[in-house]
């Protein structure tokens, strides 16, 4: 039997600090506007889908201002956030005309910018978009990745933290 989804029985901060519970890593997602500008943002929704073809997938919000850079540039990076940049986790969490000013990255496949000193990165071409409520769903089939035993950044509870922190 399948019920009916009743937005009244699920109140939004509840659901926000239920959802808190679950510790999560802190990425940043980079692409580039038609124009050739670097853009990105913030997020703790990645998960890996696949290893053959090698699939990861993340979402961003319908209100974000950089959606339409990643609907129309081919590709995208994950640059999963170490413990020591919670710097760059604020930078890209708030709006700003140029998030990059300061930041370490190089070009990676396709243009998409990847961030220096990350946990791991993946670079993707966009295999699927799939709308998801509030946010749109991004499937990505990974072309390269980096990985390093660096300690990465979490947030647990609304907060950042680290796997080593007190």
């Amino acid at each position: 039997m399948v019920s009916e989804y009743d937005p009244q029985l699920i109140d939004d901060q509840s659901f926000r600090k239920a959802l808190a519970c679950f510790a999560t890593g802190v990425a940043v997602v980079t692409t580039r506007v038609s124009g050739g500008k670097p853009v990105g943002l913030t997020i703790n929704s990645f998960n890996s889908v696949s290893l053959d073809p090698p699939l990861i997938l993340w979402s961003i919000s319908l209100n974000a201002p950089s959606l339409e850079a990643f609907r129309s540039h081919i590709g995208f990076a994950v640059n999963i956030l170490a413990a020591d940049q919670r710097e760059i986790c604020a930078r890209f969490a708030n709006p700003a005309d140029d998030k990059f000013s300061g930041v370490d990255w190089h070009e990676g496949i396709n243009g998409v910018p990847v961030i220096s000193g990350v946990v791991a990165s993946f670079e993707c071409e966009t295999h699927a978009r799939y709308p998801g409520g509030d946010h749109e769903i991004y499937l990505g089939r990974v072309n390269s990745f980096t990985s390093s035993e660096a300690l990465p950044l979490v947030v647990w509870r609304g907060k950042l933290t680290s796997p080593d922190a007190d």
